[in-house]
């Protein structure tokens, strides 16, 4: 039989001498970090498993927009707002108003017109007389105090309109008469924007665009898509979307977006992708000659968010460069400004960020 004591123990006719505190508690050590990368494992299947089953149930109402949809969960995700563009009649309200459902958030739509006031979204602070007679300001709150604001057709109001969701959605708060008022959590603002090209369109100021996480555009469905959407849409009975998350799931998802590993390579690839797209010194003679501003450091910050959701939608426990290519375009492309030479040539701004993108990895 073995003896041991605070020294060694003898063994196999030999004497071992007994672990170090320092040893004992590396070996106590290691078995925590196992014990706490299992239970993130397990973290990271459970949480998306509850977004496989939001994608479907998005999918089950809206036919042939996977990638928009892909998008915006990701946008949701990383705790951001979304742009999306597209011609009228592409399902982008319906999609806004689907994912409040799917996720169990209380959302609320505000129709953006040329004539609408910062107070209709904000709210306003009315006067009213008591029994007594004593006067007093009560805050009436505006559409703004949800969860998941839809604020359609953004573009049709006057930029002092735009304007009042700069704090909201920058600081989850707004201020009326002096005094800030928070806004429920999660907060989130999924715009809709028509072309500028159309009549009656207000472009968004530079400090709003950067505000949204990710531009998306929204192009027409394919044939098959179309088609399935004709023959359900058309029916006695409609699709109805069904809720597959709460917003209590929804905040455990964006706190663990946070803690997905991100490799070195993969942030290396966001800054040189970012920085290259600056036109300064050092910047590529394309860059040079057609980018007339880039994006900043908030650009960064969106694309290792969305990357980390990205990886996390699809059940990887990190992301890879792949997804910084892939998201790149939404991420930078309204952060990102061509001057008249592009334009006069043709270049977009889509095709500058894809050639960017071959040049990292």
């Amino acid at each position: 039989m073995a003896a041991q004591n605070e020294t060694g123990m003898w063994h196999g006719g030999g004497w071992k001498p007994a672990p170090s505190p320092i040893c004992r508690s590396m070996q106590t050590l290691s078995e925590a970090d196992k014990g706490s990368e299992s239970a993130a494992v397990r973290e990271i299947e459970e949480t998306g498993a509850k977004i496989a089953a939001a994608r479907e149930a998005i999918g089950e109402v809206i036919f042939g927009q996977e990638q928009v949809i892909d998008q915006t969960l990701v946008t949701v995700l990383a705790g951001g707002h979304a742009l999306l563009v597209g011609v009228p009649g592409l399902a982008k309200t319906l999609l806004v108003h689907t994912m409040g459902q799917v996720l169990g958030l209380d959302d609320k739509r505000v129709q953006f017109t040329p004539d609408l006031m910062p107070a209709d979204i904000l709210g306003s602070e009315v006067l009213e007389e008591s029994d007594k007679g004593t006067r007093s300001f009560r805050f009436i709150k505006g559409p703004v105090f949800c969860q998941l604001l839809m604020a359609d057709e953004i573009n049709r109001a006057s930029p002092r309109t735009q304007s009042a969701l700069l704090q909201a959605m920058q600081e989850k708060q707004v201020t009326v008469a002096g005094v800030r008022y928070e806004l429920p959590q999660p907060f989130h603002v999924l715009a809709t924007q028509n072309p500028l090209e159309q009549e009656g369109t207000y472009p968004l100021p530079e400090a709003q665009l950067d505000r949204f996480l990710m531009q998306i555009d929204v192009m027409y469905p394919d044939l098959e898509s179309e088609r399935r959407m004709l023959l359900s849409t058309t029916g006695e009975t409609v699709a109805s979307a069904r809720n597959a998350m709460s917003a209590a799931d929804l905040m455990a998802a964006q706190r663990l977006v946070r803690r997905v590993p991100v490799g070195e390579k993969v942030v290396n690839a966001i800054l040189e992708l970012v920085r290259a797209a600056r036109p300064e010194e050092g910047a590529s003679e394309e860059v040079e000659r057609h980018v007339a501003w880039g994006p900043g450091p908030r650009a960064s910050q969106a694309l290792m968010l969305a990357v980390r959701a990205r990886a996390l939608i699809d059940g990887r426990f990190s992301p890879s460069i792949e997804d910084v290519k892939a998201l790149a375009a939404p991420v930078l492309r309204h952060r990102m400004a061509l001057n008249f030479s592009a334009r006069a040539e043709g270049v977009t701004v889509s095709g500058v960020i894809d050639r960017l993108c071959r040049n990292i990895g």
